[in-house]
């Protein structure tokens, strides 16, 4: 029987729009996607089929009670195990989970990245690694609605209104304040060149060290 080596898992944290995703895939090159089981707390909004989509539509995305973070915990802890995972399909269109999952198999790294996960403990204590993301909030605000806007079928009015009434709000009661938790803070995110090669310089000796006796 094959003894496999204890996971790394990296969480990934910030604002929406603060430059997650592209750190992430930063790390995914670099370190190399082969060895990294990557997950994206998005990935966890609670099946909302239930309610008539304008209801869909007012629910608070971005509170810690709109994620089933005790899934991904559980599928966290799976991958740690060495054991592949189904991961929910989420449409952002319809508010609502689709009935496709994505198959993850485990490997030596899991990369977690989303806006709370820093503001769940029982994520939180997971992390070897923890790295947030910290940039400006009107660049934060200008790449939300880009994105909300060409990936998401929003209007502009739409973005404003989330934005205003639960996006602000929420970063300010659980995303700032979960800032302290991190291990490294990293301006600008992907865009920081020197930090990131800082990072993934950290991950790969990381990796090295537990690949010794």
């Amino acid at each position: 029987m094959t003894k496999h080596k204890k996971p790394l898992v990296i969480g990934i944290a910030g604002g929406s729009g603060s430059g997650k995703t592209t750190a992430a895939d930063i790390i995914l090159k670099k370190v190399g996607s082969h060895r990294i089981a990557y997950l994206q707390h998005d990935s966890y909004y609670r099946e909302l089929t239930n309610l008539p989509i304008n209801q869909r539509r007012e629910v608070n995305f971005d509170h810690p009670d709109s994620l089933e973070s005790d899934l991904m915990r559980e599928h966290i802890m799976a991958l740690k195990e060495w054991k592949a995972i189904e991961v929910p399909v989420y449409d952002f269109t319809t508010h609502s989970r689709t009935s496709q999952t994505l198959h993850v198999e485990p490997r030596r790294v899991i990369l977690v990245e989303g806006i709370l996960i820093f503001a769940e403990p029982a994520l939180r204590s997971l992390f070897d690694v923890k790295i947030f993301v910290d940039t400006d909030a009107d660049i934060r605000f200008i790449r939300r609605l880009k994105r909300d806007l060409e990936e998401r079928g929003r209007t502009t009015e739409m973005v404003i209104k989330q934005y205003l009434t639960t996006v602000r709000p929420m970063h300010l009661d659980f995303v700032e304040p979960s800032k302290r938790y991190a291990d490294v803070i990293i301006p600008e995110g992907g865009l920081n060149e020197v930090a990131m090669d800082m990072v993934i310089a950290r991950i790969e000796s990381m990796l090295r060290d537990d690949s010794n006796p």
